[in-house]
Parts: structure tokens; sequence; C-alpha cells
């Protein structure tokens, strides 16, 4: 339930949870005014989108005709992947589909992987990351006592992914984020999934074996090489559509027999305890919050339906108390020293070696090249 000692804003429903948070004389905060001001610049749910995305597609058809295949698109299971999976094969796009499986997928999932590919007529690609390595890294983060626990799970999905499209010539990489479920995120809740420095120090204080097989992606790899020498560039499909995410479950239902999540994140057990347990209880988080957030600057939901959502439990007791045994399990650990560890101290991603100096230095260095020469210079892998 909403805590009453939170200033919340008058138009969605983020609040001081966010220490950065600030609020205009309206009571509305700079997320909604950020939306309306900058994000809602790039979204595009309209005809005017369709044109925008058409155009992007015989582009990107035109570079890659002499290849196997025009990009490359990572499953997960989620809605988002599998509702863009679609949408790429009604459009008659040849991707490379690639699923990464950092050991936590359920059963579920799984099945709604191989129910979209058979209906696409697509092979998939499956990587397998190394389960001790992903375990010795995982406790490592729990350790740590950082916010961001699926930065394991996030950085061998992405770092493989650019691996693999490396690998194979593919120069586009086609991403489920919109902006129509994911435009609002607090900035001081989180870090960089791709900050490899901060990964290495994690695990160099608090794993206990070398990652000889997990692959990771460093700060000139994802700012220079893949952008710049490799001309990798990301594509976000559902931004240049109508995108309304309970119309595309059920037609995810309709045309590929697809099973719905009891919950967010269904698909992954770590992300489903990670969300609704570990950053609620370490930090007073409630991804919720965000997440409705963007569904009112959109239009998908008023802030009274979002508030009566808040009220709901995050977790039943029963199903927290499966979880945590089940993971502790998982990890190799005792369900007594899985709770000594979920009891450890707190900390800021920044208590860590981090590449916040080489970002800003790269950002000054940015500015100063585009000032330079009249134009923005900028490409994102």
């Amino acid at each position: 339930m909403q805590n009453r000692e939170y200033r919340t804003c008058a138009r969605c429903v983020m609040d001081t949870t966010d220490p950065e948070i600030t609020f205009d004389e309206n009571g509305v905060c700079n997320h909604c005014n950020e939306f309306d001001k900058v994000t809602s610049k790039r979204w595009f749910p309209d005809e005017n989108g369709a044109k925008k995305l058409e155009a992007i597609y015989e582009n990107m058809k035109k570079k890659s005709a002499s290849k196997e295949y025009e990009c490359i698109l990572g499953l997960s299971g989620g809605v988002d992947s599998s509702y863009l999976a679609l949408k790429l094969y009604e459009a008659g796009i040849r991707p490379l589909v690639v699923h990464v499986d950092g050991g936590w997928n359920s059963e579920l999932a799984v099945q709604n992987i191989e129910n979209i590919v058979n209906y696409c007529g697509w092979d998939l690609h499956t990587i397998v990351i190394d389960w001790q390595e992903m375990r010795d890294l995982q406790l490592a983060y729990l350790k740590s006592g950082i916010a961001n626990q699926d930065v394991p799970q996030d950085h061998a999905f992405f770092a493989s992914l650019y691996h693999f499209a490396t690998k194979h010539g593919v120069n586009y990489v086609i991403s489920g984020g919109n902006l129509a479920t994911e435009s609002i995120f607090p900035s001081s809740w989180n870090w960089s999934a791709m900050d490899a420095d901060n990964l290495h120090a994690i695990h160099e204080k608090f794993g206990t074996k070398k990652l000889k097989n997990y692959k990771t992606i460093g700060f000139y790899e994802l700012y220079l090489y893949y952008p710049f020498v490799k001309k990798m560039k990301t594509i976000r499909p559902l931004n240049f559509m109508p995108y309304i995410k309970s119309e595309a479950l059920e037609e995810l239902k309709e045309k590929v027999g697809y099973k719905e999540y009891a919950r967010k994140h269904g698909e992954s057990v770590f992300t489903k305890f990670f969300q609704n347990y570990w950053l609620p209880m370490k930090f007073g988080y409630d991804k919720r919050k965000p997440h409705l957030a963007s569904l009112i600057v959109a239009g998908q939901m008023t802030r009274d339906e979002a508030l009566k959502e808040l009220e709901k439990p995050l977790y039943d007791d029963k199903e927290l108390k499966n979880d945590k045994e089940y993971i502790a399990k998982k990890l190799g650990v005792s369900d007594e020293e899985f709770e000594q560890i979920l009891q450890m101290p707190s900390h800021s991603y920044s208590d860590f070696a981090n590449m916040t100096v080489k970002y800003n230095r790269m950002k000054k260095i940015q500015k100063f090249v585009s000032k330079l020469l009249g134009k923005k210079i900028s490409n994102y892998s």
C-alpha cells in the first residue's frame, strides 16, 4: 500500500522513494514533464510511426540483402520480445533468433519461446551460460548488496547477443524496449547493467572462481567498437506502433498459443524475487511505480487504477517462501545461509569500481566534436 509519508506526483504514481524526484507548481513530477517535453517526441504510435518503421525496415533489408539474416533478435519469452517477434514475422523480416539461458528460465518461458519460433518457422539459437560461473557471480552480487541484482543475467544476455551478432555478420539489433510501458524509470534506482568494470569489481571482491566462459562487453567495446567499428545499431520497433501490452498478450494467445505468466517477469523466478522482494525490502523501491507511471503518461491507465494496483501485495507469503527455497537450492546454499546473505549491508554500485569517469570523459569529447563539426555525433549500439 502507498506509504503516506511519501509525496506522490499529482499525475502519476511516482513518489519520493526516488530521492531525485522534483515537482512543479502543480505537483506534477519531473518524470511526467520530461515525458511530455522530451520522451514523447521519440514515440510514434500512429500512422507516422508506421511509415517511419517501414522506411527503417527497407533500409535494413537493403543493407543486409547479401546476408543470411537482416538482424538479430533476443527472445526472452516475455511479452515485449514475443510480440516483437510476431510483428517481425508479419513484416517479412529475417532475424537471427537467439535465446540466452542464464539458468533461471521458468518452464512456461521455454514453452512460450518454442511456440513463437514454431509459429514463425524460425530456427532458434540458444546460448547457455556456464551455470557454475553464473551461480558464483549471482552470489557475489547478492553479497555486494547493490540494488540491481539482474546485472549478471542482463549483461550476459546483451554481451552474448552482441558477440553472436558479430560472429554472424549482423549489424542490426532488434530490441523489445519501448516507451509505451518503460518511459519512466528513476536513474537514482539503477545503474547500467553494461558496466563491465563494476561487474568485475564486485565479482573480484565477493566471487570465488574466475569467469572464464562468461562473456562481458567492456566500455570501449560498448561505446566505440560496436557502434562505430562494427556499425551496429539498435532498433526498437515497438516505439513505432500502438503497443498496448494487454492487447498484445491477447494477440499472442490467439495466434501462437502463448501462455500468460502469473505476474510481471514471471519468465524468470529470480527476476520476480529481485523486483518484488529484494528491492522493496532493502531499498524501499517498488518497480511497479515507474511501470504504472509509464502506462499513465502513455494513456493506457488512469492514476486511480494504478493506485489500486499498488494496494495489492507484492508477494504472497507462501509464494515468497517457495521462491526463497528454490533460489537458495539453485544457488547451492542452505536456507539459513541465504537469509544471512539477504541481511548483509546494502551498498550503492558506486561503492565499487565503475565506468563513471570514462563515461563522463567520453560525453565531454562527444560534445566537443559535435560542436566542432556542427552536428550531433552519436551512434547507439
